[in-house]
């Protein structure tokens, strides 16, 4: 695996890729990656650092696992590469935005455009055996993404962590709540957003109220 990761989050991180887990992780995900299909693409791994420089972070959303159907994971939480059709998941939560800030429904599931604005869309797990979900997790990177997060609530301020479900609700014992925003409700998943658990929790405009709060810019869902 190359660790093909951004200066800003390499300067940040350095530690953790010289720990005897991660050498051990990246012995496992090369292996993995060169005898078998893997998700998402070996060169986008990393993408979620890429796109959103630890300098841009204004908001965190926190996601599992990457989707494992082929062509689908693009390296960011939720997001699906352009013309692929959009998981129910990702439906929801753009029903979500629909409703509450009143913006129509995008054709694409991409986005990049989100990371590219400051939010850092991060599984907890960073790649996944096609087909076979949860097929990576313990073994590594739920230490490593747990860092990136005690990273960002000790180095930041004001940053609006989003917290969907019962998995990344608990990331919020890592989360320093008398500096930062932390905003929690039920998954976006068809089984959790039916029983009443996501839709109508206001997220996005929440986010943006908190940025406004803080001079900066809002979020263009």
């Amino acid at each position: 695996m190359n660790i093909n990761i951004h200066n800003s989050w390499r300067k940040k991180l350095i530690n953790e890729f010289e720990q005897p887990y991660f050498r051990n992780l990246e012995a496992f995900v090369k292996n993995e990656y060169s005898s078998t299909t893997c998700c998402p693409p070996v060169d986008l791994i990393f993408s979620a650092f890429d796109l959103c420089h630890f300098d841009d972070v204004k908001v965190v959303i926190i996601g599992q696992d990457p989707y494992h159907g082929i062509g689908q994971a693009n390296g960011l939480s939720f997001s699906v590469a352009d013309g692929i059709s959009q998981p129910p998941s990702l439906i929801n939560i753009f029903k979500e935005i629909e409703t509450n800030l009143n913006i129509p429904y995008p054709n694409s599931g991409n986005l990049e455009r989100w990371a590219r604005q400051g939010v850092l869309l991060l599984n907890a797990t960073l790649t996944v055996r096609a087909h076979q979900a949860g097929s990576h997790q313990k073994r590594g990177w739920e230490q490593f993404t747990d860092e990136v997060i005690k990273v960002i609530s000790k180095e930041k301020r004001d940053v609006v962590f989003l917290l969907w479900g019962g998995f990344a609700n608990r990331k919020a014992k890592l989360i320093d709540d008398t500096k930062h925003h932390i905003l929690m409700s039920g998954h976006p998943s068809p089984l959790s957003a039916n029983r009443g658990y996501w839709f109508g929790n206001k997220h996005f405009s929440e986010t943006n109220k908190a940025l406004n709060a803080n001079n900066k810019k809002e979020i263009s869902w």
